[in-house]
């Protein structure tokens, strides 16, 4: 696998051709003819007007075709009508990259997307790859690239920013010239077409130039991909995202922006937690943010210390605090004694630490280092305002002096301007983030302590929580595949809880009669004393309909039961249907908590586990928490204190705290349903009680659709579990077993100790390189992979030690073309000659087949023999490579 990324000649061209450059004044055209020349660009530029002999000095030419050069990128601004015969033409000239700058498209109506289906058919069919339309464009400045028509130009620097809005882009631009903001790239998106978010995230993993990235998303057109290409960056480059669509009416402005739906608000915001991102709300607090995290900055938790002179600053900043749900660090006794010892006696004695308005640089200094010793304490805001006896720049020195004497995470607020600028100054130049109001540094504080939450999230692998099918999810699918063949939709209460007891989810037992006779002999098989409910596909709400009686204690009460719920839903109800009413034992839980557990479908990001408060006021107290499956431990304990509820499930008005072990079970296996059920489309499991005893579903609705085939059993879900089922055992001759699986984050320490014992020659044929070891961000990238678009199957043996090492490896990437995948194959040297290499490449061939690949290709150096002997045997062809003689490249066809 070679390490250049296919979009680098679009991002990094060597040539570059503007299709409509002009010299009429204002014309977009002009513009951006006038901004590549003026940026210093440092390659070829070919001016395309069929009506100038020459744009602003450069010889034109009349089309793309009459250059008779390579050309790797074509920048078209012209009427939307001629851009897909602009692309044929680019196409038929051998240009692989477009940037359609031109607007008109898919957000203009019905006649602009068919335009676009035509363009895209066109560049599909010539492999040209296109970004945009509608967009302002790039920005390259270490190659002085400013293809864009913007009124300004970026300085360098090593800040990515990916757009969706080319108003933002010059927007963000402005402000970052003013405040010295340099960037890598800056990259326009405008309708994304083809090129989008997942394949432009691939490509800043491999760019140098490239440490942090800044994102503005409107609306994302492929979930997988996007989830896929953040979560792999997000482990290699922080990354801070400012979405627009938060609320209805911007929603609304989104879809009319980039004709793109924008989907939930409050899963995108569980999508991107759980991708290890942070999320901020305005520009400024997106350059903050990035600002911090190149910084020292590193908080661990959230637990805040706030050292002020002011008690005014102070609880502004604690109010801030509060209204972001980051805690006050409570301080020990040991940092009280020491600020005791060391501030005047009227110190606040509590956080905010006050330590006057006298304060001297001296006090500021103890202040810190006491509270800096606390382990309560995962981060500290320190603050002055200008008095009398302030002073700024000495404390602003005092401060920097400090923070070398300590690990804990540092920021600033020096209030006001005239009297603190330049000690403010100072802070900045000394990577110590400094404010000027006490909220803005809140909010900092909590959006980075949020980004290293986060990054724990995305360090989660879930699987399935059992390794192999069982008869009762068999059982399971079946049923809804009977359900669906009588064309419906909707379980009954019955229906859906034999699904739940399938995947181990603890349910009341349930019949149903539909006579009151019926219900006397169900009541009393099932013993008194009971609850009864209406049976009907058509109520969400049983209680709201008068659907509900509970605490049945005799026959004579069952048969009043069932003749006033049928009347009463009825009445309230008169268009519901009616199948009978449950019977169900009656659960008398004096400690139980009414929680509830649900899964909806998302248009975007397709199902998601959501977790609240339980019982009839459900909607009125509006407690939920959401999270994108597979869910492992840590993530459902996550889930669980996202909520309001979570603080019920403690110790409590003298009740017993709750089995959370029975609760976390739950949200596992509600998980597995949904990695393993595609047609689950609701889940309503409300109210879930939950005791000191363990967790039961009094109550359960299911809602299911049909769903096209697909070769991927999870290809209805936005993250790819763990593959379990791709885990094999295989035997040598002499009786040793190696285990043949998918790779994991935890193999980092494996994967480099095999790369390490490789011999040069093996690190050289495997990797073009003889590497000594591989680097963080190759680390990374080899162990953290997304299942979905890539496949990396490790061969492990038990050592003599009894922990596992690795003896080889094979892995694919999925080209751009998205039908044939590239594969690396290595194996450790005293391992080979036993069949392994072949082993691995056959399992590898096999699931690339499942996925629906059409073609196995890869790159072997022409001096490595023993792979051309293998992939002979596997049925690989051996063609000269078209770019480097040194290298053959391999190709195999997979026949379905």
């Amino acid at each position: 696998m070679l390490e250049q990324h296919y979009l680098t000649s679009l991002f990094e061209p060597k040539s570059v051709a503007v299709i409509g450059a002009s010299e009429r004044e204002n014309s977009v055209g002009a513009i951006l003819f006038h901004n590549i020349l003026e940026s210093g660009y440092k390659g070829r530029l070919y001016p395309i007007n069929p009506r100038h002999e020459t744009v602003l000095g450069v010889p034109a030419f009349k089309s793309i075709e009459e250059i008779g050069a390579r050309v790797e990128l074509a920048v078209i601004a012209t009427r939307p009508q001629l851009v897909p015969a602009i692309v044929e033409q680019c196409g038929r000239s051998g240009v692989k990259n477009v940037i359609v700058i031109t607007s008109g498209f898919s957000e203009s109506g019905h006649s602009g997307a068919a335009l676009e289906r035509k363009m895209l058919e066109i560049a599909r069919s010539y492999n040209v790859r296109v970004l945009g339309p509608n967009c302002l464009g790039i920005i390259r400045p270490e190659l002085g690239l400013n293809a864009t028509f913007a009124r300004v130009d970026a300085m360098p620097g090593n800040l990515a920013l990916v757009s969706q809005s080319g108003a933002m882009c010059s927007s963000v631009l402005d402000w970052a010239k003013s405040n010295r903001v340099g960037f890598s790239t800056v990259i326009s998106l405008g309708g994304t077409a083809d090129v989008d978010f997942g394949e432009i995230l691939d490509y800043l993993i491999y760019d140098n130039r490239t440490h942090y990235i800044l994102l503005y998303v409107e609306g994302i057109r492929n979930a997988r991909r996007f989830m896929s290409a953040l979560r792999s960056a997000a482990r290699i480059k922080p990354i801070i995202l400012l979405k627009a669509g938060r609320h209805a009416a911007g929603s609304a402005a989104v879809q009319t922006h980039s004709g793109m739906v924008a989907g939930s608000d409050i899963v995108f915001d569980a999508a991107v937690r759980r991708a290890g991102v942070v999320r901020v709300k305005n520009v400024g607090q997106l350059f903050y943010a990035s600002k911090a995290l190149a910084s020292k900055f590193r908080p661990q938790g959230k637990r805040l210390a706030i050292i002020t002179n002011g008690g005014g600053p102070g609880a502004m900043a604690a109010d801030r605090a509060g209204d972001l749900d980051i805690p006050l660090a409570e301080l020990s006794l040991a940092t009280t004694q020491a600020l005791n010892a060391a501030m005047p006696a009227n110190w606040s004695h509590s956080n905010p630490i006050d330590i006057g308005g006298d304060a001297t640089p001296e006090r500021y200094r103890d202040a810190i280092l006491a509270v800096a010793q606390d382990a309560e304490v995962d981060g500290m805001l320190v603050m002055l305002s200008p008095q009398a006896m302030t002073q700024p720049m000495e404390v602003a020195k005092a401060v920097i002096a400090v923070s070398d004497q300590t690990s804990k995470a540092m920021l600033t607020c020096w209030m006001g301007e005239e009297q603190v600028a330049e000690a403010r100054l100072s802070l900045e130049e000394a990577s110590i983030p400094a404010f000027r109001m006490p909220e803005t540094a809140v909010e900092l504080y909590h959006h980075i302590s949020t980004y290293y939450r986060n990054q724990k999230l995305l360090l989660q692998t879930p699987e399935p929580t059992s390794r192999k099918q069982r008869q009762e999810t068999e059982g399971a699918k079946m049923l809804i595949e009977a359900v669906l063949q009588e064309r419906r939709k909707v379980l009954s209460e019955m229906e859906s809880k034999a699904i739940l007891r399938a995947f181990r989810v603890p349910v009341a037992q349930t019949m149903v009669a539909r006579t009151p006779t019926e219900a006397l002999l169900l009541a009393e098989q099932i013993g008194f004393p009971i609850a009864m409910k209406v049976d009907s596909p058509d109520l969400v709400t049983k209680s709201d309909a008068g659907g509900v009686r509970l605490n049945l204690t005799n026959a004579l009460a069952v048969r009043n039961a069932y003749h006033d719920i049928i009347e009463t839903v009825q009445k309230k109800r008169p268009h519901a249907r009616i199948n009978g009413v449950s019977i169900e034992p009656y659960l008398d839980r004096p400690h139980g908590r009414e929680l509830m557990v649900g899964v909806v479908r998302d248009p975007i990001f397709g199902p998601v586990i959501t977790f609240g408060a339980g019982g009839a006021e459900v909607e009125i107290f509006s407690d939920r928490a959401v999270a994108l499956p597979p869910l492992n431990g840590f993530l459902a304990q996550d889930l669980i204190r996202s909520t309001r509820a979570s603080k019920l499930l403690g110790e409590f008005r003298n009740m017993p705290p709750v089995n959370m072990d029975a609760l976390e079970e739950v949200l596992l296996n509600i998980s597995e349903m949904v990695c393993e059920l595609p047609w689950l489309q609701e889940l309503d499991l409300n109210p879930l009680i939950v005791d000191e005893n363990g967790a039961i579903a009094a109550d359960a609705r299911i809602v299911i659709d049909y769903m096209p085939p697909s070769g991927d059993r999870y290809s209805h879900m936005a993250i790819h579990p763990y593959p379990v089922h791709l885990i094999q055992d295989w035997q040598l001759p002499d009786g040793r077993t190696v285990t043949i699986r998918p790779i994991r984050p935890e193999d980092a320490e494996l994967e480099q100790d095999f790369v390490k014992r490789m011999s040069d020659e093996s690190k050289y044929y495997r990797f073009m390189d003889t590497l000594r070891e591989l680097t963080q961000a190759m680390l990374v990238r080899f162990t953290q992979i997304d299942y979905d678009r890539e496949m990396a199957l490790v061969a492990t043996m038990r050592g003599d030690d009894g922990k596992d090492i690795e003896i080889g490896v094979a892995r694919y990437v999925t080209n751009p073309d998205g039908e044939s995948v590239e594969f690396a194959l290595a194996i450790a040297d005293d391992w080979q000659k036993h069949g392994i290499g072949r082993k691995l490449m056959t399992a590898l061939i096999d699931c690339a087949r499942a996925k629906g690949y059409r073609t196995v290709v890869g790159d072997v150096l022409s001096l490595n023999s023993k792979m051309f002997r293998l992939m002979t045997s596997l049925g690989f062809t051996i063609h000269p490579h078209p770019e480097d003689p040194a290298v053959k490249r391999v190709v195999k066809p997979l026949l379905s």
